[in-house]
Order: structure tokens, then C-alpha cells, then sequence
């Protein structure tokens, strides 16, 4: 999707903080870390603190904690070699695997995962991954934390995805992420029958036993919130349109779980048999994140894309349509 909005020809820079300034008298009273976040919007005050704790940037010529209160008029001494630790040495190198890039310009890349690909490295996936294959499409992206990936899929979850080229963009990524205003929707295919449209409302936290599954925690959980649509009914199934209002680790798969409808074909969160053969033997979790909406960090244009069903599920819909 095209935008008539341009992109100012210097975006794709990266620029750290001035070499020199002053706390302005407005800052006074406020944390350290606040007020650099003022002078810098452009770096998130997670990056600024790392720079403090590093003393990559020193207040009044010495160290400082990003805690301490300010009072104006104090130097801001910034080192000229400011910089984030490449990915390419935190998670490997750059490798040729295809990419299906949907939009892309001087601040995003949008890509269409398929099922199977891991995002980023882990245990027991070391290589191979979308971040290993962003390194070898965009090479500028090994000067980026997390090589501009600000959210995740599920590695058997396919759909949209988007990527940031640069660190103002990733920045304004991650804070529409905190304020909630990127738009993901999802199609799921549930267990049973849904009688309703509705929303689950439940923090979510690691399982107390099994830690690589997710769970609802009601003490010292993170708020999640699931709204899902009813599309489309079968003899032992439902075709869902889910809307994330959060983003926690499994969040679709465990809510529908809770409310007794889990994904077809999810290995971990959907053991109950459904009585149909065809759904039982689906090889991964029947979720499919087709639609994306945010506002570009550059121009401040809406955008929004849409990724078909890929063949697996709508071969399965399919199927169960001539029901």
C-alpha cells in the first residue's frame, strides 16, 4: 500500500545524541532518564539507560544514574562512538532465506512469515531464522537491536509481521505498541462451536511447572485482552477473527484454550479431540495474522495490509465447507 506522503532523503541515518547540550530549566525536578528522552525522542529511554550505565553519556563530566534528579543547566556530555550492539554478534550471522516482503521503504519492511520460520534465534534454533534472513536482505539492519523486529509470531503461525530499518522507527514502533494503536487481526479456526462474538479478559505469565507454556496467571500476571469474532461456523468448528488489544507470548492460543475452544491443530494448548479427522491431523496451530495496521513513523500516513489465508488452512476451510 502506497503512501503520497515522502520520506525526508535522510531518515535512513541513524543519528545518536548531539555531542554537547544543557538540561533545560523545564526538566527540572524530573529523572535523568526522562529528561534525555525529551531531548531525544528519536531513542528510546531504554536505550538511553543502557548509554548512562555504560557512560557512553556523562552529566556534568562524570557517570550518572538514570534515576537521578536534574535540575537544569547540567552538561550532557554524549561519546561520539554511541552505538547499539550489532545483531549480527548477538544472534548470528546473515543468511540467504527467501523473504516475502509485502511493503518496504527507507523505515519498514513488512513481511508475510509462513508457517514454520522462527523469528529470532533460540535454543535449539540457533540459525535459519526471520532474523537471520533480514540480516542478508537488509544488511544496515545489524545496527538495529533485534535487527528492527519489534514484535513476534509463533514459528507455526503465519501472517504479517513488521520490521523496523532504523532506530527512530523502531522507537516509534515499540511506543504505538505500548499505546496499543498497531491494529493486528488474526483468523483462527477454534475447536466447537462459539456461540458468540466476545472477548477474554485474563493475565497471562508463565505456566508454575511446564515453562515453556504460557498461562493464565491471576496474580502477577500481564494484562491480556482478546477480542474474537465469529465469521464462520462448521460441524466441529468455528472460524474466528481475533483482535489483540495486547500482545503477551501465545496470547490467541491460550485464551481460546481457556474458554474451552482451542485452535485446531495446536500441539500444546489443544489436545482435545474434535471428532474430525481432517482437523485432528492439522500439522500447527490454525492461526494466521492477516491483517496490519499502523500509522508510519515517518510520514504519520495510516497503513494497513492484508495477507491471504496461505494454502494449508484455506485448503482446510475448504474441506470443511463441502460438509
Amino acid at each position: 500500500m502506497k503512501t503520497s506522503h515522502e520520506i525526508p532523503a535522510d531518515y535512513s541515518r541513524s543519528p545518536g545524541p548531539a555531542p554537547g547540550l544543557e538540561i533545560p530549566a523545564e526538566c527540572a525536578g524530573w529523572r535523568l532518564d526522562a529528561a534525555l528522552a525529551k531531548l531525544f525522542p528519536e531513542h528510546s529511554r531504554s536505550r538511553l539507560q543502557a548509554w548512562l550505565k555504560a557512560g557512553r553519556i556523562r552529566l556534568d563530566g562524570g557517570a550518572a544514574e538514570p534515576k537521578r534528579k536534574v535540575y537544569g543547566g547540567e552538561r550532557i556530555e554524549v561519546d561520539a562512538k554511541v552505538a547499539v550492539p550489532p545483531a549480527s554478534t548477538l544472534a548470528g550471522a546473515a543468511e540467504d532465506i527467501a523473504l516475502d516482503v509485502v511493503f518496504e521503504d527507507e523505515a519498514l519492511i513488512v513481511i508475510d512469515k509462513p508457517a514454520g520460520l522462527v523469528v529470532h534465534p533460540g535454543a535449539g534454533n540457533a540459525s535459519g531464522t526471520l532474523l537471520n534472513a533480514l540480516l542478508h536482505h537488509a544488511p544496515q539492519l545489524a545496527g538495529i537491536p533485534r535487527a528492527g523486529i519489534v514484535h513476534r509470531l509463533d514459528k507455526d503461525t503465519s501472517g504479517l509481521l513488521v520490521v523496523a530499518k532504523t532506530l527512530t522507527a523502531q522507537t516509534d514502533l515499540v511506543r504505538q505498541m505500548q499505546a496499543r494503536s498497531v491494529k493486528r487481526h488474526y483468523l483462527a479456526l477454534a475447536l466447537g462451536a462459539v456461540e458468540r462474538d466476545g472477548t477474554v479478559d485474563a493475565p497471562l505469565g508463565r505456566h508454575a511447572v511446564q515453562r515453556t507454556k504460557m498461562a493464565i496467571v491471576r496474580a502477577g500476571g500481564k494484562e491480556a485482552r482478546t477480542h474474537y469474532a465469529v465469521l464462520e461456523r462448521f460441524e466441529k468448528a468455528t472460524l474466528l477473527e481475533c483482535r489483540l488489544e495486547t500482545g503477551r507470548t501465545h496470547q490467541i492460543r491460550v485464551h481460546l484454550a481457556s474458554i474451552k475452544h482451542p485452535l485446531a491443530g495446536d500441539p500444546v494448548y489443544g489436545k482435545t479431540k474434535s471428532g474430525d479427522a481432517r482437523l485432528d491431523a492439522f500439522p500447527r496451530q490454525a492461526l494466521h495474522a492477516w491483517r496490519l495496521a499502523l500509522v508510519h513513523p515517518a510520514t504519520g500516513a495510516e497503513m494497513a495490509w492484508e495477507s491471504p489465508l496461505p494454502a494449508d488452512f484455506a485448503q482446510l476451510l475448504e474441506a470443511l465447507r463441502h460438509d
